[in-house]
């Protein structure tokens, strides 16, 4: 999805009748307001932003984004190109800055990156989305065992600590390793790392 804002009906009905060709989906503003308001879908996105908008600037509009959960990469665009003007948009976190005017396939192509920069973020989310849920179907001694296997105990420490058979933890252990979708300890420990656990190596909490 690419996200087009810029004041100049003309621009904007060019960049849309561009991208399109390109086979893209496309929607366009005139301010960032329109922007804001228009219901997103969680898919790859970019938004093409123009520097200079009436009433605003693009460069401002770029620091509220910042703070706000949209995370889709930024590409300037201006007619008013300088050095300093490029050297914060690119300190903010914008993508690409692109001046006016540039080629098709200038804009294609930063477009086209953008995106495939946002399909990785939009991948990532998507899996940590999951990953909280698998955690969230785990038992609560499910969890206490996760917990104490990424400290780096090991079974029959666990089965001292949490009071229970070394065979009781096995099965704990199994069962959340299943439902994490872990295939070692070490890729248990990077999910673990993922969803934010702590250790718990000194008893129960």
């Amino acid at each position: 999805m690419v996200y087009v804002i810029d004041d100049d009906e003309a621009v904007r009905i060019a960049l849309d009748a561009l991208l399109r060709s390109a086979g893209l989906h496309v929607e366009t503003f005139s301010a960032s307001r329109e922007f804001l308001a228009f219901p997103k879908k969680a898919v790859p996105s970019c938004l093409i932003l123009d520097v200079r908008l009436q009433g605003e600037t693009g460069l401002a509009f770029q620091k509220e984004l910042a703070k706000s959960e949209i995370r889709m990469p930024v590409v300037f665009m201006t007619g008013y190109a300088d050095v300093a003007m490029s050297v914060r948009a690119m300190k903010a976190g914008a993508f690409d800055f692109l001046a006016k005017p540039f080629r098709d396939q200038e804009i294609l192509d930063a477009v086209t990156d953008a995106l495939a920069r946002d399909g990785e973020r939009v991948q990532a989310e998507q899996a940590l989305v999951a990953l909280r849920a698998a955690y969230a179907s785990l038992t609560t001694r499910e969890q206490e065992v996760v917990r104490y296997v990424i400290s780096g105990l090991m079974n029959k420490q666990i089965a001292a600590q949490m009071k229970l058979s070394e065979v009781t933890v096995k099965i704990h252990r199994g069962h959340a390793m299943r439902k994490l979708a872990a295939h070692s300890v070490p890729d248990l420990v990077r999910k673990a790392q993922a969803l934010g656990l702590k250790p718990q190596a000194n008893g129960p909490s």
